[in-house]
């Protein structure tokens, strides 16, 4: 079984343009869950509520910038690739796209 641990530069195709940065995924003991956290051009945002289930990782972010918003996020893992979206509520769901960090 692959992990899904680790740090990746991501892309996301938001309404304000691209944005770019690093997430930074530590999974629990048992696999089960994960935190961890994103900074990019709109600042750092924690991961809550992460879950793992095989290669699929759901969680949640508290966004304050441009507009306070809790983000719910689901993506999958296929090696060193992240494919997924990011549902900002009224804004819509966002293209994620992700690559491990060397």
């Amino acid at each position: 079984m692959s992990t899904v641990g680790g740090t990746y530069d991501f892309v996301v195709n938001t309404p304000m343009g691209e944005q770019t940065g690093e997430i930074t995924i530590v999974p629990n003991d048992d696999g089960t869950g994960f935190n961890g956290s994103l900074t990019g051009t709109l600042g750092q945002m924690d991961i809550r509520d992460g879950t793992i289930s095989g290669d699929t990782l759901n969680w949640k972010m508290k966004m304050n910038m441009p507009l306070p918003m809790t983000l719910d996020c689901e993506a999958t893992v296929a090696g060193d690739d992240v494919k997924g979206t990011i549902d900002a509520g009224m804004l819509g769901k966002m293209a994620l796209t992700a690559t491990r960090k060397a």
